[in-house]
C-alpha cells in the first residue's frame, strides 16, 4: 500500500518534471519567444538540470538535445523506482535488464509527448472559445500550430468550425494505441 502511494508520487513528480523540460525543447524547436511569463517559469524550473548538462551535451542542428537527455535521464530513474518499488529483482535479473528500462524510458517519454500534444491543443481550443486574449495563447498557438498546419490541408472546415484538433486528438490517440503500445509490450515481453 505504501509503495503504491510512492509510486504514485514518484511517478506524478517524475512526469511532472519530465513535461516541464519537454515543453523547453518543444519551444526551442518551434522558436517560441521566451518573453512570456510561461515560457520564462518553464525555463526557471528546468534550469537547474538543464544548463549543466549543456556543457556534456552540446546542442545540434537548432536543437537543445541537452533538454532530451534530461528528460530521458529523469524517465529513467522514474521507470526504475516504480518497477523497484513493485518488488521487480533487478539483482537477479542482471546487466540485461537496463537496456530494457532504457527501452522503457523511451517509450514512455514519447507517450508523455504524445500526451503533452493532445493537452496543448485541448488548452489551445478551450482558449480560442473563452479566452484568446490570454498571455498564454501565444505559447500555445506556436507550439500546436506546426502539428496543426498539416491537418488543415486536408480536413476543410465545416460551417466555419475548425475541426483540426479533432483530427488530431484522433491521429494521437492512434499513435498511442498501435505502435507506442506494440513497443511496450514488446520491451515489457523482454523482462
Amino acid at each position: 500500500m505504501i509503495s503504491g502511494a510512492f509510486a504514485f508520487l514518484i511517478q506524478t513528480l517524475g512526469n511532472l518534471f519530465v513535461i516541464a523540460v519537454l515543453l523547453r525543447f518543444m519551444m526551442q524547436l518551434f522558436r517560441v519567444p521566451f518573453r512570456n511569463p510561461f515560457a520564462q517559469f518553464i525555463v526557471a524550473i528546468t534550469d537547474f538540470a538543464v544548463k549543466p548538462l549543456r556543457r556534456m551535451v552540446p546542442g545540434l542542428f537548432g536543437l537543445d538535445w541537452a533538454c532530451l537527455v534530461v528528460a530521458l535521464l529523469v524517465e529513467l530513474v522514474v521507470v526504475t523506482a516504480v518497477y523497484w518499488l513493485d518488488g521487480f529483482p533487478f539483482a537477479l535479473a542482471g546487466a540485461r535488464v537496463w537496456p530494457v528500462m532504457l527501452g522503457l524510458a523511451a517509450v514512455r517519454l514519447l507517450s508523455l509527448a504524445i500526451y503533452l500534444i493532445i493537452g496543448l491543443t485541448l488548452v489551445r481550443a478551450v482558449l480560442s472559445w473563452v479566452n484568446s486574449n490570454t498571455p498564454l495563447m501565444p505559447v500555445v498557438y506556436e507550439l500546436t500550430e506546426p502539428f496543426l498546419r498539416p491537418l488543415r490541408r486536408i480536413v476543410p472546415t465545416v460551417a466555419q468550425v475548425d475541426l483540426t484538433p479533432l483530427v488530431l486528438f484522433i491521429v494521437c490517440q492512434l499513435v498511442l494505441m498501435v505502435p507506442v503500445l506494440a513497443l511496450e509490450r514488446a520491451l515489457l515481453g523482454a523482462l
